[in-house]
């Protein structure tokens, strides 16, 4: 027979807290810990020093490719502003002299007469 009663949760007492039962155990870092002490995030009960070692390991992830979205952004913004003052003098080019002259508007005029 083995002893497994040190091990069972109903034993146990929070990491930081002594005198508080400990109601779940962290899946990171193996310790026990009190209601106060352990919060859930994606699913899973887990213990603040172990969420924030998650959360600094994202942000580092989202900061390493932040200069290539930025430079890609600038990129596409630039492109994009060339391609509508593109088609902008591409219709300009299009619109009849008359237009441009101002003499489409004498014609209008005329032909209400």
């Amino acid at each position: 027979m083995t002893f497994v009663a040190s091990t069972s949760l109903a034993m146990q007492r929070c990491h930081f807290h002594v005198e508080r039962e400990a109601v779940a155990r962290c899946p990171e870092c193996k310790r026990f810990f009190c209601r106060e002490c352990i919060t859930e995030h994606e699913d899973r009960l887990i213990c603040a020093s172990c969420l924030q070692k998650i959360s600094v390991k994202t942000r580092a992830r989202g900061l390493r490719f932040a200069a290539v979205r930025e430079a890609m952004l600038c990129f596409v913004g630039i492109v994009m502003a060339w391609v509508f003052f593109y088609a902008l003098g591409r219709v300009l080019l299009l619109t009849p002299t008359k237009f441009h002259e101002g003499t489409v508007w004498e014609d209008v005029g005329a032909t209400n007469e």
